[in-house]
């Protein structure tokens, strides 16, 4: 781990200290969780993030239609039509 030095408003460490107790977990957990979920929700997606993210959700879904490679863009015409 890398250790690095914040600043907090005296509200904000008042209630991390609150929170961290009544889930006995320390600030410094506090802040690594909420650190992980802005990176997880944040909307910067670099473009090896980006590819294994298209790898993983290919043949996930299926359309039903069997002339989607031939036919993409009439379909996309459609669906933005509507």
């Amino acid at each position: 781990m890398i250790r690095t030095q914040i600043q907090l408003t005296e509200d904000q460490a008042k209630a991390l200290k609150k929170i961290a107790s009544s889930q006995h977990a320390s600030i410094a957990q506090l802040v690594r969780k909420a650190v992980d979920v802005m990176i997880e929700t944040s909307p910067f997606v670099d473009t090896a993030e980006r590819q294994k993210r298209a790898i993983d959700i290919a043949g996930k879904f299926s359309s039903g239609k069997r002339d989607i490679s031939k036919k993409h863009d009439a379909y996309l015409d459609e669906a933005y039509a509507k």
